[in-house]
């Protein structure tokens, strides 16, 4: 499982596939060896063996809160909603799961999927009370505040992402339009620069010399 992980966190699928099959051969009830087999299924486009594989972890395991979350995380990619919320509520009712600001964090960006936003503020608020360090919930409550026309909002979000992560091209993007609509160019001009300069083949510099041109 661990060799599996590895090779997955490397992006070479062939080795992880053989090895998380490995993991499955060996132990079949294992809910890790499940858990990784589907994960590289579905980033494979796998996804009928990544079901089956997350099912059978999941019966094996029905309370395990990792596998849960995982398979909500794939059937929110494949707008099956409800499905989705279903894992991710089952993640939460375990209290011993250690990390459920991400079970509530991926039910916050489902939400937001299906355009339920309160929903998604109440989801991503429970996340960051439970870890207010976790930067993917600072980011998507940064957006999701700018989104709402709360420009201050999504700034003091965004600042507080910027405390325990790097920046990224969508987080440096998010800052060159919360800052315009706050009126700050000093930090449009930083913004845009550091775009430019870290990450010049980057999507977001397209849009950024787009929004320039108008």
């Amino acid at each position: 499982v661990q060799l599996a992980v590895a090779y997955l966190r490397e992006g070479q699928m062939d080795v992880a596939l053989k090895q998380a099959k490995k993991a499955v051969d060996i132990d079949p009830t294992s809910v890790d060896a499940r858990n990784i087999l589907a994960l590289v299924y579905d980033r494979l486009g796998e996804s009928t063996q990544a079901e089956i594989h997350f099912k059978a972890g999941i019966q094996a395991h029905p309370k395990d809160p990792y596998i849960r979350n995982a398979y909500g995380t794939m059937l929110c990619r494949q707008n099956r909603y409800e499905e989705a919320n279903v894992q991710f509520q089952a993640a939460l009712k375990n209290p011993l799961y250690k990390t459920p600001e991400v079970a509530l964090t991926n039910a916050g960006i489902c939400d937001l999927a299906r355009n339920d936003r309160v929903q998604a503020e109440v989801n991503l608020r429970r996340a960051l009370q439970l870890n207010p360090l976790y930067s993917v919930a600072l980011m998507e409550m940064a957006k999701l505040s700018y989104e709402n026309g709360e420009y201050l909002s999504s700034r003091a979000y965004l600042q507080r992402y910027l405390a325990v992560a790097s920046h990224t091209p969508a987080s440096l993007w998010l800052g060159i339009i919360a800052e315009t609509q706050l009126g700050d160019q000093d930090a449009v001009a930083s913004y845009s620069l550091m775009l430019r300069n870290q990450f010049p083949d980057s999507q977001e510099v397209q849009l950024l010399r787009e929004w320039e041109g108008r």
